[in-house]
């Protein structure tokens, strides 16, 4: 009777009891452990951190490149600006004055151009409405021989111009130097040109000889004088610009004087070459 109620006050076993296993019991997670900040070192804020982080660089070979590239191209830049103002010091050097001087010299060559224009389509407008074509022609081919024969210094002219002297008197100047005081004058509308005697044309050279000068093989000696026909008004302007004719010859110790004139006679003649090969193509 003892056994039987001892065994009836146990609690039977459960049979799924014997197949689960035991219970494992959860575990908390530990939280990671953070960095411990240095005892008296506070702590970094974020714009530190992006300085520290950009600072010092780590540039990659691509990146190197590329600066090494942009600086190239804007040391280019800079010699480009350079260059241009330098070709601009000249002009600004100058007084106001001769600035005056050059552009009027540019507007008197501008007009110079306009005016040619416009007698030109003159001549066009009376062979189209001429009641006598024919003899219009005839008269415009009289009037354009004479201005060929002027430039190709066939025939004498005579009209406005100046006068440019040039003492030479320590030997000084060259060949070089009166050929630009030449080309300066053509340049500044001058339609006949004399120089002691001789005519220059399109084709005149100049070379040095010895104390002188030859034009055309033609030895002359100075002082040198250039007979001008031209608009007086451009011509001397011309050659007093800064820098030109005028001060390179003062600067070599020459005595230059510039004259105006309402008449110059040009009178030295070249005689009327055939050419050898060329021929009229009109028909």
């Amino acid at each position: 009777m003892s056994n039987q109620n001892e065994n009836e006050g146990e609690t039977p076993e459960n049979p799924l009891r014997r197949e689960l296993p035991e219970e494992v019991p959860a575990v908390a997670e530990e939280p990671e452990p953070q960095p411990a900040e240095e005892e008296g070192v506070p702590s970094l804020s974020g714009r530190r951190r992006l300085v520290k982080g950009l600072w010092p660089p780590r540039l990659s070979r691509a990146q190197l490149i590329v600066a090494v590239l942009l600086f190239g191209l804007g040391f280019g830049l800079a010699v480009q600006v350079a260059s241009n103002s330098d070709g601009d010091s000249a002009l600004r050097g100058a007084r106001q004055e001769d600035l005056v001087r050059i552009l009027d010299e540019l507007d008197s060559r501008t007009q110079r151009l306009e005016d040619e224009k416009q007698g030109l389509e003159d001549q066009r407008t009376e062979l189209e409405n001429s009641s006598n074509q024919a003899e219009e022609a005839r008269k415009q081919t009289v009037e354009k021989e004479k201005q060929l024969g002027i430039l190709a210094g066939t025939v004498a002219a005579q009209g406005p111009g100046i006068t440019l002297t040039i003492d030479d008197a320590k030997g000084t100047v060259k060949a070089d130097m009166l050929l630009d005081a030449v080309q300066e004058l053509r340049a500044a509308g001058a339609e006949a040109i004399q120089v002691n005697g001789v005519r220059v044309v399109a084709g005149t050279y100049l070379s040095d000889s010895g104390s002188g000068v030859k034009v055309d093989g033609n030895k002359i000696t100075q002082p040198y004088r250039f007979k001008v026909i031209g608009k007086p008004q451009d011509l001397e302007p011309a050659l007093n610009i800064p820098g030109g004719v005028v001060q390179t010859l003062e600067k070599e110790q020459a005595t230059v004087t510039v004259e105006r004139s309402t008449k110059i006679v040009v009178d030295a003649l070249r005689p009327a070459k055939r050419p050898d090969y060329a021929r009229s193509s009109s028909r």
